[in-house]
């Protein structure tokens, strides 16, 4: 998993509020059990017509946003069945941070396992940072995990919190995977010594 350490990047305006994991990747592309190639669906009722054609008023289309980066959006986003294929269509597209007043908890918890950092901020700085995302591709957003801050384009600052554990997994690129590894010479010595004591097992 890539580290996630300082991010400057432009972030999308998407303020709906109750935005569920159906309308983040519809059902019909959840077959695949591959991270990768679910971008080019993310959101795809609301960014395509019924004949594939892209939506032109959709945000995500719209050229100042199509390297967004960040996603700042409504109440309660990623509500909804539990389907990690939510986080994965999101990371795949590059978007790598989604900012909103709250999430569903095994959306929030996912996003974590998928090097996504889910930002929850009171209702009003959130509205300042949906109007900052409004100014277009020429404001880029900055978030800083390490110093737990998130940066307007005009400079103005706001702190979030995050578990630590979370934190530490973001910043070092550690999947549950790669959290057990850490563990590995730990591992490697219970398992020689478990060999010696237990010949049988």
């Amino acid at each position: 998993m890539e580290k996630f350490e300082k991010l400057s990047g432009i972030a999308a305006p998407l303020p709906l509020v109750n935005i569920d994991t159906d309308m983040i990747i519809p059902k019909q592309f959840l077959k695949t059990i591959k991270r990768s190639g679910l971008g080019v669906n993310l959101f795809d009722e609301m960014r395509y017509d019924r004949e594939g054609n892209e939506t032109p008023d959709f945000v995500l289309n719209k050229p100042a946003y199509r390297g967004a980066q960040i996603l700042v959006t409504g109440d309660n986003f990623g509500c909804g069945s539990s389907r990690e294929h939510a986080p994965w269509a999101l990371a795949d597209f590059g978007i790598k941070a989604v900012i909103s007043t709250s999430f569903a908890d095994i959306f929030y918890n996912n996003c974590f396992k998928n090097g996504i950092l889910p930002i929850a901020l009171p209702q009003e700085q959130v509205d300042v940072l949906m109007s900052d995302a409004e100014k277009g591709a020429n404001a880029r957003m900055e978030i800083d995990l390490e110093a737990q801050t998130v940066t307007t384009s005009d400079g103005e600052v706001f702190g979030f919190e995050v578990d630590p554990h979370r934190k530490h997994c973001l910043i070092n690129g550690l999947d549950d995977i790669g959290l057990t590894l850490e563990k590995a010479a730990a591992i490697d010595t219970f398992e020689a010594r478990a060999a010696a004591e237990r010949p049988w097992v």
